[in-house]
């Protein structure tokens, strides 16, 4: 959850986060391996979508970095203003009311082990703001200062894919 006595979004709608953490079960038995992201992110550059609780008739921003580290998929977004689904959820992310994050994708590659899936390759199409995440520490960061997380995730995705 959000720190105590910082704003997880900035005064332009931007925020940033993990949508996805490496090696961890969510609760619905998957687990996503590290580089499952990176061929659907070279892939699919700026055509990820930014929704609000995976529903594609509510678009509410834009993702301006996505990009892989040793823990996860960190993202950095911005909802845009006028929306105003979009106006809501900043208000809402700014109260603490929700902070989740959920990724909507496509298996590729999985392999089964212990009655659970393990995701060696995702088409990620889209991540949503969501009130209760799959996976528990899928959350927007509690940062007053997003351009550092956005600039890290921009850094690795261009590594990643040239």
């Amino acid at each position: 959850m959000a720190g105590a006595g910082r704003i997880p979004i900035d005064a332009d709608g931007r925020f940033s986060g993990y949508a996805s953490l490496f090696n961890t079960l969510d609760a619905g038995g998957d687990m996503v391996m590290s580089g499952a992201f990176s061929a659907s992110l070279a892939k699919r550059r700026g055509r990820i979508r930014l929704l609000f609780q995976h529903d594609p008739k509510e678009p509410v921003g834009i993702w301006e970095s996505l990009g892989e580290d040793a823990r996860g998929l960190f993202v950095s977004g911005r909802l845009v203003p006028g929306v105003p689904r979009a106006d809501a959820i900043r208000r809402l992310i700014e109260s603490r009311a929700i902070d989740g994050l959920s990724i909507g994708f496509r298996t590729v590659k999985a392999t089964k082990q212990g009655g659970h899936r393990k995701l060696w390759t995702i088409d990620l199409f889209e991540i949503s703001i969501v009130t209760f995440p799959m996976l528990e520490d899928a959350r927007i960061a509690a940062s007053a200062d997003h351009s550092t997380g956005a600039a890290i995730a921009a850094a690795i995705s261009v590594l990643r894919n040239p």
